[in-house]
């Protein structure tokens, strides 16, 4: 089962959809016009249901076989969203909005189910049901667990779900995944610490917290270099810092850090929300300040099950001759919420030689399209054969 004829024969198609949402990008659950675009297609390409304001702003099409004697269910999933990025790509193409992009390739991803649907609404070879699931909000939003609290899965009876994301990097069009833990929990933290303004010159006369935040950076540090084995997987990054005034001759009364912690398992997790806490609340006692600490947990571990990972790698092989093992990456992906609700795996397709996401200069390259549709497809017409 290589790349099917007919998605070659698509791709101009397709192209134009993925373009147009390129250059028309919205943010978290604001997809309005993304998501008018998706219900439009779905009913015109004769989906038997299309159910629009799931999770919001989410979109629903349930695409029928020939036979549904199976009683299989299968979920198929894109995100919908961009980011507040300005756009150097220089493409024709470019986003018409200023401060937005779609720097992640989640236009890719909509054409590319777009097009397996309408693939499936045609040919309807397979026995069961296609749920085609068209997500806002995964940017930081948790779009995906807003669908499932939405009733999602209990609603359309989902039996196994499946997600894809595009990987630049990798060769265009070939395909890697991992069984388990796959992408990274994602924790947020807000540190404020408080001491004592006053004039530059007489340091005595206040408590600095501009020192204080210096040394609590680098103690931060040690959480994932001497409170961590160091053959497990944790990163904890300051990634702002902020004081109260901006002039030259005075000490901040406060000094504000953000940051963000990445982890692969719930213990790991556990410990360094505990740390970061007891770290900033005794550095700053130290100093004679204080700090008040705010830790938001983010999305889970994203956690592939094992039977679907290599049932999805065995059509992803049908295609592309092979499937590499991915590494774990801990970068965040909220479709965790829904593998944690059903059974289902989340793939890689290579993206080529391009700039990496979330970068003003990245672009989806349009040639993956025939690869990403013909994987849905496969995942669909394998696990759902026709009778």
């Amino acid at each position: 089962m290589p790349v099917r004829n007919r998605f070659a024969e698509m791709l101009p198609e397709i192209t134009a959809w993925r373009r147009d949402l390129h250059e028309h990008p919205e943010l978290l659950f604001e997809v309005h016009r993304t998501a008018g675009i998706v219900a439009e297609k779905l009913r015109a390409f004769g989906c038997d249901e299309v159910v629009e304001g799931v999770g919001r702003t989410g979109v629903v099409g349930v695409i029928r076989g020939r036979s549904t004697a199976s009683g299989r269910v299968i979920g198929l999933r894109a995100d919908m969203d961009a980011l507040p990025i300005t756009e150097a790509t220089g493409a024709a193409h470019a986003s018409k909005v200023p401060g937005m992009m779609h720097a992640c390739g989640h236009d890719g991803h909509t054409a590319m189910l777009l097009g397996a649907a309408k693939y499936l609404a045609e040919t309807r070879h397979f026995d069961g049901t296609v749920v085609v699931i068209f997500q806002p909000a995964e940017e930081g939003g948790g779009g995906g667990k807003v669908m499932c609290d939405d009733g999602l899965m209990k609603r359309w009876g989902i039996h196994e779900v499946y997600g894809m994301h595009n990987m630049p990097g990798m060769p265009l069009g070939q395909f890697a995944i991992r069984a388990g833990a796959f992408f990274a929990a994602t924790d947020q933290f807000r540190i404020i610490v408080e001491g004592k303004g006053g004039h530059a010159a007489k340091p005595h006369d206040a408590v600095d917290t501009t020192v204080v935040a210096a040394q609590l950076v680098t103690a931060l540090q040690t959480v994932a270099s001497r409170n961590h084995d160091p053959v497990r997987n944790l990163v904890v990054s300051v990634t702002s810092f902020t004081t109260s005034s901006q002039a030259f001759n005075v000490i901040p009364q406060t000094v504000e850090l953000k940051g963000t912690v990445r982890s692969m398992d719930a213990e790991t997790r556990a410990m360094a929300e505990q740390r970061i806490t007891e770290l900033a609340q005794g550095v700053a006692a130290a100093f004679g300040a204080r700090a008040d600490v705010t830790y938001n947990r983010g999305y889970p571990v994203m956690e592939n099950h094992p039977e679907q990972t290599e049932f999805a790698a065995e059509v992803a092989r049908q295609i592309a001759g092979d499937c590499h093992d991915a590494p774990l990456i801990m970068g965040g992906e909220d479709f965790a919420y829904m593998l944690e609700e059903r059974p289902g795996a989340y793939i890689l397709v290579g993206n080529g030689d391009t700039a990496m996401v979330h970068h003003p200069e990245y672009d989806f390259d349009d040639n993956v399209i025939p690869a990403g549709c013909s994987w849905w497809a496969g995942i669909v017409e394998n696990r759902m054969p026709a009778a």
